[in-house]
C-alpha cells in the first residue's frame, strides 16, 4: 500500500467491512467480515484487482472480527488517516468529527441509545488507536446525510423540553444513502434532481425520501430501533406494547433492550433465523417462516407508500443493502400493487439481478445498486485530512 493510505472501518450491527484507499481514492484491498456471533460467520479478503473468496471465520463478536482484520492488513501497511463509521452521535455530533477523548466519552454516553452500534464502533476507535497511536481517526456519522430534513420530519409528537435534550427523529444508513446519491448523480443527473426513494435493506433496513439530493424524510427516527421490520429488531412498535411489558409483565430494561435489539424481527417472528437468505430457501416449508417474510415485505410496502406521498409521487426508486440488492423475491414482493405511481417491475429483469429492473412501461425507474460506504467514509477524511492539515 502507498503511503498515506485511507483505511475506512465500517462496523454494523452484524458485519464488519474495512477497505484501503490510496491518494487518489482508488480501492486497493477490501476486508468483510459477515454473520458475526454466529457459525455460519465468513470472512473475505480481497486485493485490487483479484477476487476473494469467503471463509469460514471463528468470529464470536466484533472484537475478535478487529483482531482478523489487522491481522489480515499486509506486514507493510502504511496508513495515513482512519475513517469510522458511526451510526449515532446524537444532537451534538452529526459532522464528520477528529476522533478524541472528548468524542468518544459523548459516545459512550449514548450507548444506550444505540446498543447495537456504537460499542462496536468505538472499540474500533480504541483498537486504531492502539495499533496506530499517531495516526489521524475521523468519525463520520450516518445521521450528517439526513441534516436536510425539514422540521417536520425530525420532530416526535412529545412536548418540546424532549426535543430541546435531543430527543427527535434523526435518521441513519447516511452513508450508504449518501453514495448512492452520489452514483445515480453520476448516472443521471435528472434522476437525482427528481423524486427518488433508496431502500436500504439489510440486517438493519429503512428508507429514505430524497428530493434534489436531499434527504426529506427517512423511516429510522431516534434510535436505529424504529421504522422498517429488520433481521432482529421490530421497527416501529405502538409504545403501549413495552408499558404492558413493563407494568404487566415485570419485565425489567435490561429485558426489553436485549427483546428489541436482538430477539425480534425477522428472527423474532420465524423462530429459527434473522437472515433473509436462510428465511427465502424454508419458507415453502415452514408457516411462521413465511409468516415473518411476508411481513418485512408487508411493512417495507407500507413505508414505501408513506414517502412516496412525502415526495408527493416518485421518479426513481432505489434497491440496495444486502437484501435488497441480493433477493429478487423480496424486490418483487415489495413492489406489488404499485402501479398506481407508475411504479412496474419487469420480473424477468429482476431475477437476473439487472441494474435497471422497472418495465419498459414504468413511469418509475427502478434501479438496483451496491453502496459504497466506504468511498463515502474515505471522501470525508480526505476532506477533513485536507483541512485539518495532518
Amino acid at each position: 500500500m502507498s503511503a498515506g493510505s485511507i483505511l475506512t472501518i465500517n462496523t454494523g450491527s452484524s458485519s464488519l467491512k474495512a477497505a484501503v484507499f490510496d491518494a487518489a481514492l482508488n480501492r486497493t484491498a477490501s476486508y468483510s467480515v459477515e454473520r458475526i456471533g454466529t457459525s455460519h460467520a465468513t470472512a473475505t479478503r480481497i486485493a485490487a484487482g483479484q477476487d476473494g473468496a469467503p471463509e469460514s471465520a471463528e468470529v464470536p463478536d466484533h472484537a475478535a472480527a478487529l483482531r482478523w482484520l489487522t491481522s489480515h492488513l499486509p506486514s507493510h501497511t502504511d496508513i495515513g488517516a482512519i475513517g469510522h463509521r458511526v451510526v449515532h452521535g446524537g444532537s451534538q455530533h452529526m459532522a464528520p468529527a477528529r476522533v478524541s477523548d472528548r468524542l468518544i466519552a459523548d459516545l459512550d454516553a449514548l450507548v444506550p441509545i444505540d446498543p447495537q452500534h456504537l460499542p462496536q464502533a468505538i472499540a474500533a476507535m480504541h483498537a486504531a488507536t492502539t495499533t496506530w497511536p499517531e495516526v489521524l481517526q475521523i468519525a463520520c456519522f450516518d445521521t450528517w446525510f439526513h441534516r436536510t430534513m425539514p422540521i417536520e420530519s425530525t420532530l416526535l409528537p412529545l412536548p418540546q423540553a424532549f426535543f430541546e435534550q435531543g430527543i427527535r427523529r434523526y435518521g441513519f444508513h447516511g452513508l450508504s444513502y449518501e453514495s448512492i446519491v452520489s452514483q445515480l448523480q453520476a448516472l443521471d443527473s435528472e434522476a437525482v434532481a427528481g423524486r427518488t426513494v433508496i431502500c436500504h435493506l439489510g440486517a438493519g433496513s429503512s428508507m429514505v425520501a430524497v428530493r434534489n439530493g436531499a434527504s426529506q424524510d427517512t423511516t429510522m427516527g431516534f434510535t436505529p430501533t424504529g421504522g422498517l421490520m429488520m433481521g432482529t429488531r421490530p421497527g416501529d412498535l405502538d409504545p403501549g406494547v413495552l408499558l404492558y411489558l413493563l407494568q404487566s409483565k415485570d419485565m425489567e430494561p435490561g429485558a426489553i433492550n436485549e427483546l428489541l435489539n436482538k430477539q425480534s424481527g425477522l428472527l423474532g417472528v420465524s423462530g429459527s433465523s434473522q437472515d433473509m437468505r436462510d428465511l427465502l430457501e424454508q419458507a415453502a416449508n415452514d408457516e411462521w417462516t413465511e409468516r415473518a417474510v411476508g411481513l418485512y415485505c408487508h411493512i417495507a410496502r407500507k413505508h414505501l407508500g408513506s414517502l412516496i406521498a412525502v415526495l408527493g409521487g416518485i421518479d426513481t426508486l432505489v434497491f440496495t443493502g444486502g437484501i435488497g440488492e441480493h433477493a429478487p423475491a423480496i424486490r418483487s414482493r415489495i413492489c406489488r400493487g404499485f402501479g398506481f405511481p407508475g411504479l412496474l417491475l419487469e420480473p424477468e429483469g429482476n431475477l437476473r439481478q439487472q441494474d435497471v429492473i422497472s418495465a419498459p412501461n414504468s413511469s418509475v425507474i427502478i434501479r438496483v445498486m451496491k453502496a459504497n460506504e466506504e468511498l463515502a467514509i474515505a471522501r470525508h477524511v480526505a476532506a477533513m485530512t485536507s483541512q485539518i492539515g495532518a
